[in-house]
C-alpha cells in the first residue's frame, strides 16, 4: 500500500468575511519531494502558506498529516507537528549573533554557581556544525551578528535551524526573491540537500526556472485557485510561465471560480 502524503489540503477554502481568498485547494506533498507552489502576485500563496503554517483555520476543507485529518491552533502547533516555515528574509535578527539567532527562545543551558546561564559556547558550536552541514562554510564563527551575512547566507542558517529542530515540513517563501545569482544557488543547492535528508519541501515562488532546478511536483495558483498541478518533465518553462500569467484554462478557471461562489455551490467538510 503506498504511504500517505505527511501534508495535505483537502478542498480547502479560506475566506476573510466576503472575501473568497482560496478556492477548493487540494495539494499533498511526500517526504524527500519538493513540491513548487507558483503563482504571481495576488495568486492566494501568502495565505495558503499561512493556513499550512497555523497562522489562519481553513474556512473549509481538511489538513491532514501522514493520512489524519489535523488542526493547528497557532504556529507553534504546526511547529511542534513539525511544520517550518521560512520567510523571504530567514526570519533572523540582524542584531543577534549567529549562536544566538539560531536558538532563540530555547537557549542552551549551563550552570555558573547557583546559577543557570545561556550556553554561548555550546550554541556557537551547534549553529556553525548545523549550517556547514549544508556547505556554507563561510560561516565559522557563531558570535557574528547576523546582520553581517548576505541574505544567501540568511536563508542558509534559517533553513539549517528548522532541520535541526525536526522540520519534517520545510516550506519556504519565496527564499531566492531578493537574492543574487550566486546566493540564488546556494539555496537551491541546500534545498535539494533537505529533500535527500528526505524532507518535504513545499518551495513558493514565481520564478520558473528555480522551480524548475529543485521541483518534483508543481502547483500553480491563480486568483486562490489551482489552475495546474504535473510532475516534473511534464510542462516546459513556457508552458509553466504561461500558465502563470493565466493563458492556458483561465476560462476554466473563471467559470469554476463563479461556481463557487454560487449560492447554491455544495459545501465542503469542514475542518476537525
Amino acid at each position: 500500500m503506498e504511504k500517505p502524503p505527511i501534508l495535505e489540503m483537502r478542498d480547502v477554502c479560506k475566506s476573510f468575511g466576503l472575501i473568497d481568498v482560496l478556492h477548493n485547494i487540494s495539494l499533498r506533498v511526500h517526504s524527500g519531494e519538493v513540491l513548487c507552489l507558483l503563482g504571481d502576485n495576488g495568486a492566494g500563496k501568502s495565505t495558503l502558506i499561512k493556513t499550512l503554517a497555523g497562522v489562519f483555520n481553513p474556512t473549509s476543507g481538511t489538513v491532514l498529516m501522514d493520512g489524519t485529518p489535523v488542526t493547528f491552533s497557532s504556529p507553534r502547533d504546526a511547529s511542534n507537528r513539525g511544520i517550518s516555515t521560512v520567510h523571504q528574509f530567514g526570519g533572523t535578527f540582524p542584531l543577534m549573533s549567529i549562536g544566538r539567532s539560531f536558538f532563540v527562545g530555547v537557549e542552551p543551558t549551563r550552570k555558573w554557581g547557583p546559577f543557570t546561564i545561556y550556553d554561548r559556547k555550546k550554541a556557537n558550536e551547534i549553529a556553525v556544525n548545523a549550517v556547514q552541514e549544508f556547505g556554507i562554510t563561510r560561516i565559522d564563527d557563531g558570535d557574528r551578528l547576523i546582520g553581517g551575512l548576505s541574505g544567501g547566507e540568511r536563508q542558509s542558517l534559517a533553513i539549517a535551524r528548522a532541520v535541526y529542530f525536526g522540520a519534517r515540513v520545510l516550506i519556504l517563501d519565496e527564499p531566492t526573491a531578493a537574492l543574487g545569482v550566486k546566493e540564488a544557488a546556494h539555496v537551491l543547492r541546500i534545498v535539494l540537500q533537505a529533500r535527500q535528508k528526505g524532507i518535504a519541501v513545499i518551495f513558493i515562488t514565481h520564478n520558473v526556472v528555480h522551480a524548475l532546478t529543485v521541483g518534483d511536483h508543481f502547483a500553480v495558483l491563480i486568483r486562490g485557485a489551482k489552475a495546474a498541478d504535473f510532475r516534473k518533465g511534464e510542462k516546459t518553462r513556457e508552458e509553466i510561465t504561461d500558465l502563470m500569467a493565466g493563458g492556458e484554462h483561465m476560462a476554466e478557471l473563471e467559470a469554476e471560480i463563479q461556481h463557487l461562489k454560487a449560492p447554491n455551490a455544495s459545501a465542503t467538510v469542514t475542518t476537525h
